[in-house]
């Protein structure tokens, strides 16, 4: 059943409001007046059924989630700081201050999983139309880059380990006897395979290869004594494993992770980081204003230019315009798609002065999205996905470019209350000069 948020004109007997003493020229509380929370009840009802007892309200839930990409915070770090924070209570709606966790950090969790991909396309689709309609109007530029997942570097030793803990966690829970489980003879084996001398490259060799002998040797013995019906729960873990274990190096569609298999490996030329282990996110962001607005996630790895056509979709989705011109790097080809005219760097063959001047400008321009991608990766959550699945790449790439957006809104709603403020002070002193009112009573 759907919550409801706190009644902010009711007044607490034995409590101050939050309002008096906060400061209501703070970057959030500017933000929590300019956002519109009611959209947010109405767009995000339909999640919600009529039964059963009344959910969170959905103004405190939206509300952590994007303090929590705003500030760079875990499900568990944002309530510890909310909890100490009256400027995030009065962001999430509350009227007095509050000594005890809104919710349980878990049920962050399951209200992404309520909300889905389509919900957190509210949250992205509010930033944008934020920051006005001109930004709607305005040629956009595009690129992509990785968004890695929280796995380790992975290599054959790696999971050759994590098979055979997977095989021992299955034989302990169906209870079967093993002829030897191999957990003190793989710890030995590990020291040897990771040793660092070149004395022992040769013992190294035989302990990793003797592994991965020992992990098909645990994955044959479980599947063969676990009973029909107990074969057919865990035949997919051990299909997984088996694939892991016969998988080449020059195989297509590797596993990388026992417990992310959407994982893929993707080069972008990168020298301090050559490959990189996740999923490829294409960003389109406004060329004048800075804002981001389309992030679109993608399996695999595919060519930069199979990925225009959804990105551009999406940017027609969010802001009910499709953008006349898109401005790309040489990774791409130059055409039309649909109303949109992708533009890439050439050599100018066939075009005018006038034209080429344009060009270079707006080129020159497009790079301003490099920083933007470096800004969204470091300051808010993209560089390291920790959420599960396809869905949770999808919706951490949309959080984390919400929160650009509604962070470039806050500092330029912060500088453009500091010139209003010292306008005001000018008009002050000429009027003091010119006045016998008291200066006291003019000062604020």
């Amino acid at each position: 059943m759907l919550g409801k948020s706190p009644n902010p004109d009711q007044k607490h007997l034995f409590m101050p409001d939050l309002v008096e003493f906060i400061n209501p020229k703070h970057e959030l509380c500017l933000l929590a007046e300019a956002i519109d929370w009611q959209q947010f009840e109405t767009d995000l009802a339909e999640f919600y059924s009529n039964l059963g007892a009344p959910a969170k309200p959905i103004r405190l839930m939206v509300g952590l989630l994007i303090l929590k990409q705003l500030y760079h915070l875990g499900d568990e770090t944002v309530m510890a700081q909310w909890v100490s924070n009256p400027y995030f209570q009065y962001f999430c709606g509350e009227s007095v201050f509050q000594w005890k966790f809104p919710c349980d950090p878990s049920d962050l969790v399951h209200f992404r999983h309520r909300i889905g991909e389509a919900g957190v396309e509210k949250i992205l689709a509010a930033s944008i139309l934020l920051h006005g309609k001109k930004v709607l109007s305005e040629d956009i530029s595009i690129d992509t880059t990785v968004q890695e997942k929280n796995i380790t570097f992975p290599t054959d030793t790696k999971l050759a380990v994590k098979v055979i803990k997977k095989c021992q966690a299955i034989a302990k829970k169906e209870v079967l006897k093993l002829r030897q489980s191999y957990k003190f003879v793989v710890k030995d084996l590990l020291k040897k395979a990771n040793s660092r001398s070149p004395k022992k490259a040769a013992e190294r060799k035989k302990a990793r290869k003797s592994i991965k002998t020992k992990a098909g040797v645990l994955v044959r013995e479980v599947r063969r004594k676990l009973s029909a019906e107990s074969l057919a729960k865990h035949d997919a873990r051990l299909k997984v494993c088996e694939k892991v274990l016969n998988q080449k190096r020059e195989d297509k569609n590797k596993i990388y992770a026992l417990h992310e298999l959407e994982v893929s490996c993707i080069a972008k030329g990168k020298a301090e980081k050559k490959y990189e282990f996740g999923s490829k996110v294409s960003l389109a962001v406004s060329q004048k204003s800075n804002v981001i607005v389309s992030v679109v996630n993608f399996k695999g790895n595919p060519n930069d230019n199979q990925t225009l056509e959804k990105t551009l979709e999406k940017q027609e989705k969010l802001t009910g315009v499709r953008a006349k011109n898109a401005y790309v790097d040489r990774g791409y080809k130059s055409r039309k798609i649909g109303e949109t005219k992708v533009q890439a760097p050439t050599n100018g063959v066939g075009k005018t002065k006038t034209e080429k001047t344009k060009l270079r400008k707006n080129f020159r321009r497009r790079a301003g999205i490099e920083p933007i991608i470096g800004h969204t990766k470091s300051d808010f959550g993209m560089k390291r996905n920790y959420l599960k699945g396809e869905i949770g790449d999808a919706i951490n790439a949309m959080l984390a470019a919400s929160a650009f957006n509604f962070k470039s809104w806050m500092r330029k709603a912060v500088v453009k209350l500091f010139f209003v403020f010292e306008y005001l002070k000018q008009k002050s002193e000429q009027f003091r000069k010119y006045s016998k009112i008291t200066p006291t009573l003019l000062n604020y």
